[in-house]
């Protein structure tokens, strides 16, 4: 099994008109001071989902609390 790079890290990117609020999980690489990659997931489709940040843009994360734990969700777009 080989082994993920450290500068991946899962994120998470909100969705847009799904009628409530939304993230799809994804990879990000570390790119900058608090700033990461999107990345797209293996079935990832512009035409299915609307992702608030797509693939290739660059964004800083805030730590969010949900049920399950700390997730980081993309939060702005830096370029």
């Amino acid at each position: 099994m080989s082994e993920v790079p450290a500068s991946i890290i899962k994120i998470f990117v909100p969705l847009l008109d799904e009628g409530t609020d939304v993230a799809r999980p994804t990879e990000a690489k570390l790119v900058g001071s608090e700033e990461y990659l999107v990345l797209p997931t293996p079935d990832y489709d512009p035409e299915l989902e609307h992702w608030e940040f797509p693939p290739g843009s660059i964004v800083r994360c805030a730590l969010k609390h949900r049920s399950g734990g700390d997730i980081l969700v993309a939060q702005e777009r830096v370029r």
